[in-house]
């Protein structure tokens, strides 16, 4: 999945923070010198938090978390935390006690095996996301004229020959050769919407809407309703390699946004009504946007993550894993209070980047749908370390 390719920059809202009370202890374990920009957590600095027992996390709120965690644990205890807050072995201990834990006593499980730090200043953003439903149809028929794309067998990764040896660091970008053996870059969304890759990449159904499809596409998975009354799960397969605009961004600065007449709302349904209401406007917005997100027909339990596993209404969160290793606990304190709680860090996206940056699930139907288009919460984050972990980055600033 996209993981649940956030609306970060498609949203790009405003509001009012609050901070969660917080005692005083040791600064940040590590802190970036001036002028580096912090790559991880450890350099974006740690501190611990306030105690659970002050956070009051509720008795609902810790058995789903609970259980989201168990489902994670076998991908934490096999995967190397790029945030360089935690090893592996943290974690099995804290897994164990998981798997054999009362979910009635969630909530002391909590509160006995982790301890919360702050990254950087922990002040939070989050946005929203969910499983859209759209209509679509497995064979293409009137009324169902858009191509839901698996992914191409000719995007492969590679150096264009105008890039020296000496300057290939990284991992070479997503492109395509063309027909005389030269690297370029891939198909963008105009190209694809005007049928470059008709024949050349499978099928897997055909969308009614192209407005609805360009939403999902940035949701990352979906659901597709056929007139027979099937669904179809489509959850995140690849991308092109080209640029993502969030046309929320685009449409501020043009001055389309706001509350005067004339306005539409900065929310994801504010930004839709403009695009029917101006439909060849609306149109080139959306190519503003060069990346084409690919599928893949889930068959299993729910939309998967990017740590592969299900991701469930209001306990999985899109995070960086850079800042938050993928599986960890997280508690947000907003100026939203549908999305205040604790949360299990199970996804990534493309503008979910940084510390402190979060995406909230919102799973399926219209009230996901209201709820995780005008989501923008700003306030306080924590992320919940083992104890041992946490008590070692505390020692290694000592």
């Amino acid at each position: 999945m996209r993981a649940a390719l956030a609306l970060a920059l498609l949203l790009a809202l405003t509001a009012c923070g609050r901070s969660a009370p917080q005692r005083a202890l040791p600064p940040p374990a590590v802190t970036a010198p001036a002028g580096v920009v912090a790559a991880n957590a450890v350099l974006a600095g740690v501190a611990l938090g306030p105690t659970l027992a002050a956070l009051r996390l509720g008795d609902g709120d810790a058995r789903g978390a609970l259980a989201s965690f168990v489902e994670s644990c076998p991908r934490l205890l096999a995967r190397d935390d790029v945030s360089g807050l935690t090893r592996r072995e943290d974690w099995r201990p804290v897994c164990d006690a998981a798997r054999s834990a009362d979910p009635g006593r969630a909530r002391a499980f909590f509160a006995e095996q982790f301890t919360p730090v702050r990254i950087g200043d922990g002040k939070a953003f989050a946005t929203g996301y969910f499983e859209p439903e759209i209509a679509g149809s497995r064979t293409r028929r009137a009324g169902f004229e858009v191509p839901v794309y698996a992914m191409p067998t000719d995007l492969v990764r590679g150096w264009p020959d105008d890039v020296k040896p000496s300057e290939r660091t990284g991992r070479p970008p997503l492109g395509r050769y063309d027909e005389r053996g030269r690297f370029v870059l891939y198909h963008d969304r105009a190209a694809i919407e005007d049928g470059a890759l008709a024949g050349k990449a499978q099928v897997i159904a055909w969308a009614a809407d192209p407005v609805e499809f360009f939403f999902l596409q940035i949701q990352g998975s979906g659901r597709l309703r056929t007139p027979e009354g099937e669904v179809i799960r489509i959850g995140y397969a690849g991308q092109n390699g080209r640029e993502y605009v969030g046309i929320g961004g685009v449409m501020r600065d043009r001055g389309l946004l706001g509350s005067g007449p004339g306005k539409y709302s900065g929310s994801m349904q504010g930004i839709m009504a403009y695009i029917r209401d101006n439909p060849r406007e609306g149109r080139e917005l959306m190519r503003l946007n060069k990346s084409w997100i690919f599928f893949t027909e889930l068959k299993g339990d729910g939309p998967l993550g990017a740590l592969g596993v299900p991701v469930r209404r209001e306990s999985s969160v899109a995070a960086d894993p850079a800042y938050v290793p993928l599986g960890a606990p997280v508690w947000l304190d907003l100026d939203r209070p549908e999305a205040n709680g604790l949360w299990i860090a199970q996804d990534t996206g493309g503008a979910i980047k940084g510390a402190n940056r979060f995406d909230t699930f919102w799973g399926a139907g219209e009230d996901a749908r209201r709820i995780a288009g005008g989501m923008s919460g700003r306030g306080q984050a924590y992320v919940l370390l083992p104890r041992d972990a946490a008590a070692r980055l505390v020692a290694s600033r000592r």
